[in-house]
């Protein structure tokens, strides 16, 4: 659950963002997809629901990829559809890439590819491009994972115009802190909101155990909301802006 937010001031436009972090079965998209369902259900009001690195199949880089018309996509889309909240959820996706892909109630779509890989991962995976994508007039910057740790990543998305940075990430159990001083550095650097969405639980390649604690934090670097290690937790808070 949340554990704080912030109210919008009159005037101001506000966006519900969401970090989840839901227990995934490893290479199981229909399993993941319901698990991510649930997520979206229990995060009600977000309009944006965030999920970790490879969130639909677990950090296996032999995972096939899942492309955006996969029916084992379906509950995730009807939850969408029954919310209204847009999930960018993470997955092997066609190139192959290791992508987010951006369901609503009426579908799902690529809307991104991690661009700075480890050396494991480009063995298996092309590189892909900055990218924003866009709700409700909210321009979100996209990454993954290493990006968040590359000052050119955020600096490339944020000159495709960004009013938020939002990444899912897997990082190890002692790790977490990596969440907070990556966010804030690109928070103080381009005066953004940010959201880091943290796979937890055991995954492959060696995460044995990773780290949770999704967070979300203010353009100031200030912490609004957090989970705690264990999966199927999530949070949420309110971005604002000035009309």
């Amino acid at each position: 659950m949340p554990l704080r937010g912030e109210v919008p001031l009159s005037g101001e436009r506000s966006l519900s963002v969401a970090v989840a972090q839901p227990r995934c079965v490893p290479y199981d998209v229909r399993a993941n997809a319901v698990a991510h369902a649930a997520a979206v259900r229990a995060a009600a009001g977000a309009r944006v629901v965030v999920f970790p690195e490879m969130s639909l199949t677990g950090y296996h880089l032999d995972a096939a990829p899942v492309p955006p018309d996969d029916e084992r996509l379906a509950p995730l889309v009807a939850a969408c559809a029954e919310t209204g909240a847009v999930a960018l959820a993470g997955a092997p996706v066609p190139g192959p890439r290791i992508g987010v892909l951006a369901v609503a109630g009426d579908g799902a779509r690529v809307a991104y590819g991690k661009v700075h890989l480890h050396e494991s991962e480009a063995a298996r995976f092309v590189p892909g491009e900055p990218a924003v994508t866009e709700v409700d007039g909210w321009r979100l910057g996209l990454a993954v994972c290493r990006d968040t740790g590359v000052p050119e990543h955020a600096a490339r998305t944020a000159a495709l115009g960004m009013d938020a940075y939002v990444a899912g990430v897997v990082h190890a159990g002692h790790e977490s802190a990596l969440h907070a001083t990556r966010a804030r550095r690109v928070a103080a650097t381009h005066a953004v909101w940010t959201a880091t969405a943290a796979f937890a639980g055991p995954t492959g390649e060696g995460f044995g155990r990773t780290s949770g604690r999704s967070a979300l934090w203010s353009p100031h670097g200030r912490l609004l909301a957090e989970t705690g290690p264990a999966p199927g937790a999530f949070a949420r808070a309110s971005f604002t802006r000035r009309p």
